[in-house]
């Protein structure tokens, strides 16, 4: 019985229509062959638990991909706004895909869903900051998800992990964990931990970790609160991508929401 073939890189971004792959000089062929298989069945288990189409998981080809290449001292992953990178370092990057791809999300959604935000502005800052939203269900419900990660349930006041993630920030004397893109990045991270598939290569860490110790991913009511918001949104993102496929609809619609 003939096994199938290893999945490669170009087989990667040709099925997720990737802006482009560009891997490390440094990463040898065996390294570069395993990262592509893992890259591959993280995405394609990503694009299970949201329920949608390939396209979503490259932003509609705007989004690229990096792999031991671009690399910052003591960061595992990072997403560069400026280039729509999302680069995942060569050793250290298992793990960090889920937050890293919501933030390229919460990126390519900031002018697509906001008027008058900055170009390299997130939907989430926007949404936090009342900037003026779309008209457009779809928004809805993305406003939906941020408030139930940034505010507590009767929408009043901030929430648990804004507070403890605000603690965190003033201990080590940095804004960063209180930081609105930060927070909906690990508050998806834990939706898609909790949901089926698990992928250890696309989360980790956001249940039994010394971040969530602390308090800095979702918990309890909270937590399940937020995975109902993001299941809610992308079930509905999701079907409204399939049906604009199979209806050969204009490009960039849905994703883009409406002016």
């Amino acid at each position: 019985m003939t096994g199938q073939s290893p999945v490669s890189f170009v087989d990667v971004r040709r099925r997720f229509e990737f802006r482009s792959i560009e891997v490390g000089r440094w990463v040898t062929p065996p390294e570069r062959d395993r990262a592509a298989g893992r890259f591959h069945e993280a995405l394609c288990d990503l694009m299970v638990i949201l329920q949608g189409p390939e396209h979503l998981i490259s932003l509609r080809g705007s989004l690229g991909l990096q792999y031991g290449i671009g690399g910052r001292p003591g960061v595992a992953a990072h997403y560069v706004p400026a280039t729509r990178q999302l680069a995942l370092a060569k050793n250290a990057g298992a793990g960090s895909l889920a937050h890293e791809w919501f933030h390229a999300f919460d990126h390519y959604m900031g002018h697509k869903a906001f008027r008058g935000l900055a170009s390299g502005g997130f939907a989430s800052t926007g949404w936090l900051e009342s900037a003026d939203q779309k008209e457009h269900p779809l928004n809805k419900r993305l406003g939906a998800c941020f408030q139930a990660i940034l505010l507590n349930e009767d929408g009043t006041s901030p929430s648990s992990l804004f507070q403890c993630s605000k603690r965190a920030d003033a201990q080590m004397k940095v804004l960063y964990y209180a930081r609105p893109e930060e927070l909906c990045a690990r508050a998806f991270e834990a939706f898609v931990e909790d949901s089926q598939p698990q992928n250890n290569f696309l989360v980790r860490g956001t249940v039994y970790s010394d971040e969530a110790r602390a308090g800095l991913y979702p918990e309890g009511h909270q937590r399940q609160r937020i995975n109902d918001a993001f299941e809610c949104y992308f079930v509905a993102l999701g079907g409204a991508l399939y049906r604009e496929h199979a209806e050969d609809g204009p490009v960039g619609q849905t994703l883009s929401s409406t002016s």
